[in-house]
């Protein structure tokens, strides 16, 4: 045991202290910290200001009026503020409570300036296709000509004899910005429903008091307690879990395939034998390559669970979650990871390792695959099946337990024996691979090749 432990240590440190494995272990949470930090410089609107000028020719009448008022600076802030209001609705408390002591002013900064568009209205009967060339001419610094807006006839009444209201018909010039387009097709629209509903003698407050209903955040009720649902919590929180146990699983595997093929083309694995067996020395592989696993997983987890406390989210997630979450990632490393170094025992090159290691690759993305199904419907058919075959087994299972619907204990252990027993299968195949093909040299095993290896060792 003491020189299982020796070889775990010599390969735990062998990797950590290596500039490859820190840089890696550290690219994702550079990447999130570049991601919040630059993200909002990149893609900030904040000194985005939609200006242009508008030419309406209106049959009806109706929607020109209503667009210039839609056009109004003051109502456009209003609007704005609206639907700031109404995304913070569904927003975690925290970040309400930070735009609530933001204060409306620095609101207002943080929505950018307000549109500058200007109307132009033409009578009924405007030749359209002479308009056209408007669209085109050189503003020398004036506002740019941003849109032609046709309406039809019954846009805001309908024909006798038709089902469907009128719409409209827009030309614009090219090059024109995503964004301003956006706005004047907003504006418009809002524009032609108000006219729709002042021919109908109805008041825009009372309709939209009619039709708005808020959406109120639901209430989980639980055995011990009550509490805010998140929306798309349940529906994250099992990839997140299932991301966890992938790149822990490939680190580890990876390290260990890697460093097998390095030492025996460079014939360090022979000098290793002499002081210990092969069986001693898989074994130590094994235990030094989860060690850096864990590193892995426990740096990634802390991160999450600090982020879901800031959030004050952390009271969201089960505690005893983060235990299976080990003992599936525990069970998964020695299915996978020990098929994995076996590979890398079998072969001399990297080159030579992939068309063996795709299979296992393949076998990962399984459950990639399946985490939608299984995390919207936990107690389905392929779920259970899932959870059930080895070696996903441990995926399906962990994507079940994080879901809304958790399934009954009974499932779960029955999951982890069947897993404890795929480990000591994978773990027999792979000694018998690993003592037979450490010493072998030339040309790369194929399948028959391996199966041959496992029944003669």
């Amino acid at each position: 045991m003491n020189r299982i432990l020796k070889i775990a240590l010599r390969d735990f440190v062998a990797v950590i202290r290596t500039k490859g494995f820190i840089i890696g272990l550290l690219v994702m949470p550079a990447m999130l910290a570049l991601m919040f930090i630059l993200g909002p410089r990149l893609f900030n609107d904040q000194g985005f200001q939609v200006t242009g000028e508008l030419t309406i020719v209106d049959p009806t009448g109706a929607v020109a009026s209503q667009l210039e008022s839609a056009l109004d600076p003051e109502a456009i802030a209003q609007r704005r503020r609206e639907e700031f209001r109404r995304g913070l609705e569904g927003a975690p408390e925290m970040v309400r409570g930070l735009a609530a002591a933001a204060g409306e002013q620095n609101i207002e900064q943080a929505l950018g300036p307000a549109p500058d568009v200007s109307l132009r209205t033409l009578p009924a009967g405007t030749d359209v296709e002479a308009e056209k060339e408007w669209l085109i001419e050189e503003t020398a610094g004036g506002p740019r000509h941003t849109a032609l807006i046709v309406i039809h006839a019954g846009a805001v009444a309908r024909a006798e004899g038709d089902a469907a209201f009128g719409t409209y018909d827009m030309y614009v010039p090219p090059g024109l910005d995503d964004r301003v387009l956006d706005f004047v097709y907003n504006t418009l629209r809002q524009a032609i429903v108000n006219a729709r509903m002042a021919s109908q003698s109805l008041s825009p407050e009372d309709v939209n008091a009619i039709v708005n209903v808020p959406r109120q955040r639901s209430v989980t009720v639980s055995a011990d307690a009550e509490r805010a649902t998140v929306g798309g919590f349940s529906f994250v929180l099992p990839v997140a879990f299932m991301v966890l146990m992938f790149m822990g699983i490939m680190t580890g595997g990876q390290t260990m395939l890697t460093s097998t093929i390095e030492e025996k083309s460079s014939r360090v694995i022979e000098v290793l034998l002499s002081a210990v067996s092969p069986m001693e020395l898989m074994a130590g592989k094994l235990i030094g390559s989860i060690a850096i696993s864990f590193v892995a997983i426990g740096l990634y987890l802390a991160m999450g669970l600090a982020l879901l406390s800031s959030f004050a989210l952390l009271n969201l997630l089960d505690p005893w979650l983060i235990l299976y979450l080990l003992i599936f990632f525990v069970i998964g490393f020695f299915v996978i990871g020990s098929l994995m170094m076996a590979v890398g025992a079998a072969v001399n090159e990297m080159s030579e390792a992939q068309s063996l290691q795709m299979p296992l690759i393949l076998l990962l993305m399984v459950p990639w695959l399946l985490w939608p199904a299984i995390s919207r419907n936990p107690n389905s058919m392929l779920s259970i099946v899932v959870s059930f075959v080895p070696p996903i087994n441990s995926f399906g299972m962990l994507l079940r337990m994080a879901s809304s619907q958790p399934p009954p204990y009974w499932q779960v252990w029955l999951s982890i024996l069947i897993g404890l027993i795929s480990v000591v299968v994978a773990l027999w195949i792979a000694a018998k691979i690993f003592k037979v093909g450490l010493l072998m040299y030339g040309k790369p095993p194929d399948l028959k090749t391996l199966i041959r290896w496992v029944r003669a060792a």
